[in-house]
């Protein structure tokens, strides 16, 4: 009688880690970055974001699809819209002229420099002017 009830104490302990394994895999968010750091924290990537969306007056949905079977939600994974990797050539134009011809403290990341941004030349427009 013991030895059923360890066993079946034991199976319940093992339903639990894998329920749990599997609940926090559910909320991790899949990343798909390439351009900025991997390491980024949530809160540093959010308020990039957003920044862009200011600085071009758009919306999230510009660069990134919406999810198979949620139209509510966005994809911010996946690469099915082609101004996703026109907007990671822009980051990385932006980081370039950043680290070549401004000064940076070697503690901050070129990454996180805002001396040129992409407000500086599209000044609020989804594509900048070209006069």
């Amino acid at each position: 009688m013991l030895y059923k009830r360890q066993i079946s104490i034991l199976f319940l302990l093992c339903c639990i880690v894998v329920a749990g394994t599997a609940a926090i895999s559910a909320t991790q968010k899949e990343r798909n970055l390439q351009v900025l750091p991997k390491d980024i924290s949530d809160s540093t990537l959010d308020s990039i974001m957003h920044s862009y969306n200011i600085a071009l007056g758009v919306q999230c949905n510009f660069c990134h699809v919406p999810l198979k079977n949620f139209k509510d939600s966005l994809d911010y994974a996946s690469d099915a819209e082609p101004m996703k990797e026109n907007a990671r050539d822009m980051i990385r134009m932006m980081i370039d002229i950043n680290r070549r011809y401004f000064y940076y403290d070697s503690t901050q990341r070129p990454e996180y420099l805002n001396t040129v941004s992409c407000k500086t030349c599209h000044r609020g427009e989804p594509f900048p002017p070209e006069d």
